[in-house]
């Protein structure tokens, strides 16, 4: 960031009185541009034993597979994102059940978040960032295509919660990938 967007002037990196990390901060208003990680919200929808994949038609990742998931934006609860998000990628419609799984990926100062819920119909489609939309039962799913780690945590984590019969809440770290 090189210039303020309260008043325009040009903007240091330093560290804030009463701070403790070093944020931009304008050499004129005093405004301080706080940068803060991003949530992603997502739904694993389910229909009967079989759950919901969408293969991504944009990068990161393109060609690949995840569930519908996307960046939470401003004025919306997490539920509220993941409800568009479904929506927009897959044209399905769901109801949301409980919060299922919390991912910190700090490397890349995300967080994400993925609710259980449930297909209210099976009239579902490719969205704009969408090639194609599926439901697939756990021995279709593509493990070697996943989109993200935390995405394939997730569908593990669910598949041995559900043979277990109880759900629990999946929290998890992701480390940055070796080399």
């Amino acid at each position: 960031m090189n210039y303020c967007s309260s008043c325009g002037a040009p903007v240091s990196f330093r560290i804030p009185p009463g701070d403790s990390l070093p944020r931009h901060v304008c050499s004129s208003c005093g405004t301080i541009h706080y940068s803060n990680p991003k949530i992603v919200v997502g739904a694993l929808a389910e229909w009967g034993d079989q759950i919901l994949l969408c293969r991504r038609a944009i990068e990161p990742r393109l060609g690949y597979w995840t569930l519908p998931a996307g960046f939470l934006e401003n004025g919306e609860t997490t539920g509220e994102g993941a409800i568009r998000e479904t929506l927009e990628e897959a044209q399905a419609r769901i109801e949301l059940d409980s919060m299922y799984s919390l991912i910190n990926v700090p490397h890349i100062s995300q967080v994400h978040i993925i609710y259980r819920a449930r297909l209210l119909d099976l009239h579902f489609g490719p969205g704009e960032e969408s090639l194609d939309v599926r439901l697939v039962d756990e021995a279709e799913i593509p493990w070697k295509d996943i989109a993200f780690r935390t995405i394939g945590m997730t569908l593990r984590q669910y598949f041995d919660d559900r043979r277990r019969g109880k759900f629990g809440f999946f929290t998890a770290d992701v480390l940055p990938p070796p080399g």
